[in-house]
């Protein structure tokens, strides 16, 4: 492992005390415990994990005992590419999402995964997004007769379009793949996609996220996010769809921001249509995930981290004391198929996102996980500084999963059930067509009544006033 001259092994570490003292190809083996001296005596750089088959917690347990000394930490890729010998530096992995957020993932129930996929027409909306794109990845793998595409954003849905292809061929899959164009605020498109191919079960992850964004485009956000949910949820309802699934956000909970809001109005529309058909022959089964930040989408804080970190910093953190739940996008997208299989209509599920992660100590933690150090005012000579730019528009310090009191736990050990109120059809039905009017003339003062009105916690002056109290300083 010559690396082209780039890097010299120097030696291997293993806990395996009958090793411990030997050598493999002249390269000695060390103990663990002599890690920390012989990196300060032989100014190692670089530890390369070689892990395939340890746990998810002993590996975690390793990392940790690592973080403090001055290496960059990576993982060396799987034993069939090393076996090729074609492995070079760039070959060298940073560690993945699972190793920063330090948590061991559930294993998920197959059972639960293939109910109401195996053989039937499923559509994914958003398919060409972080979510949207990893539910059809899982999807195709339950063996669905056709998976619909649904976006807007062209170049989106090319590149899952074409990923899901390969990966069908590679599997031997024989899943038809259908992508569409198409926004679900024009609700004649959605019409057309429905009839034209009867989809079972529809997952909703077309949604416009970014706080910042859609709080000065509020029009859009709650047109995008309020009204396509109504829509396709009417179209469901309209062409017999049997399960309909949408998915919400962490941020939908006594939300600060437009964003949230409009996801908690998403989830009212749901609520509503599902309590209408309780008193009539139902024949769509409504439900609803929240979960909070999935670390590695588009917009999630990680690939910015990474991104900083290889420009030389600062890394920017918005607030000292910002929390948020993480989860990884394949955790996230199985227990969303899960839930959703689970669901009887109306449902509110929560995942359990684990405990909150400071946004600072995980920017900390990826400094040290580079065999960085940290540049403040205790160590000025550091290699990358910590730029605290202030709360964004809209921003909360912490995000909450729940409206009410007391989850009630399902037969999945990371999903929970929420009873949240909720107003009936007929109460919510004239309030949605004041919003609506709100919304194509962009009339942020009606827009933010209407919201105040309806969406318990909304609190949008309070966004504002801890925005401008802690002003960017960037």
């Amino acid at each position: 492992l010559a690396l082209s001259g780039q890097y010299r092994l120097f030696g291997f570490i293993d806990d395996d005390r009958s090793k411990v003292g030997r050598s493999i190809n002249n390269v000695p083996v060390f103990a663990a415990s002599e890690v920390p001296s012989i990196i300060g005596k032989f100014g190692i750089t670089d530890i390369l994990l070689a892990l395939p088959s340890v746990s998810r917690s002993r590996r975690n347990e390793i990392i940790e005992g690592l973080q403090s000394l001055p290496v960059h930490i990576r993982s060396l890729p799987g034993w069939a590419d090393l076996a090729s010998g074609r492995i070079s530096v760039q070959d060298f992995i940073e560690l993945d999402i699972e190793d920063l957020l330090g948590r061991n993932p559930v294993v998920p129930d197959s059972s639960l995964l293939a109910s109401h996929l195996n053989g039937q027409v499923v559509m994914v909306t958003g398919a060409g997004g972080s979510i949207g794109g990893e539910l059809c990845r899982q999807i195709i793998r339950r063996s669905p007769q056709q998976l619909l595409l649904v976006d807007h954003n062209e170049f989106g849905l090319y590149s899952i379009h074409q990923e899901l292809e390969l990966l069908c061929s590679k599997l031997s899959l024989q899943v038809t793949l259908v992508p569409l164009l198409g926004s679900v605020v024009n609700r004649k498109r959605m019409v057309g996609i429905c009839k034209e191919w009867q989809p079972s079960t529809i997952y909703h992850a077309a949604a416009y996220k970014h706080v910042p964004l859609v709080e000065s485009n509020a029009g859009e956000g709650i047109a995008n996010n309020v009204f396509g949910t109504h829509n396709l949820a009417c179209v469901a309802l309209e062409n017999g769809v049997r399960r309909f699934v949408l998915i919400s956000t962490d941020k939908a909970v006594r939300p600060t921001n437009v964003m949230g809001a409009s996801k908690r109005m998403a989830e009212l529309v749901l609520q509503a249509l599902a309590a209408e058909q309780n008193n009539s022959r139902p024949t769509t089964c409504f439900t609803m995930v929240r979960f909070g930040n999935v670390l590695g989408s588009s917009g999630s804080v990680v690939p910015l981290f990474r991104k900083q970190l290889a420009a030389g910093g600062p890394l920017t953190v918005t607030h000292l004391e910002v929390t948020r739940y993480f989860m990884t996008i394949p955790e996230a997208a199985q227990l969303v198929l899960q839930a959703g299989s689970m669901a009887q209509g109306g449902d509110v599920f929560l995942l359990d996102m684990g405990e909150p992660v400071r946004i600072m100590d995980l920017a900390q933690r990826m400094i040290k996980l580079s065999g960085l150090s940290l540049k403040d005012d205790t160590n000025p000579n550091g290699d990358i500084a910590i730029e605290v730019t202030g709360l964004r528009p809209g921003e909360k310090l912490y995000e909450e999963l729940l409206i009410g009191d007391s989850p009630k736990q399902t037969d999945h050990p990371r999903i929970m059930k929420a009873y949240e109120d909720y107003l009936s059809w007929a109460e919510l039905a004239p309030k949605l067509a004041l919003l609506e009017i709100a919304a194509e003339n962009n009339n942020l003062s009606a827009i933010n009544e209407l919201l105040l009105e309806h969406v318990q916690g909304y609190a949008p002056a309070a966004a504002k006033q801890q925005a401008s109290q802690f002003g960017s300083v960037a």
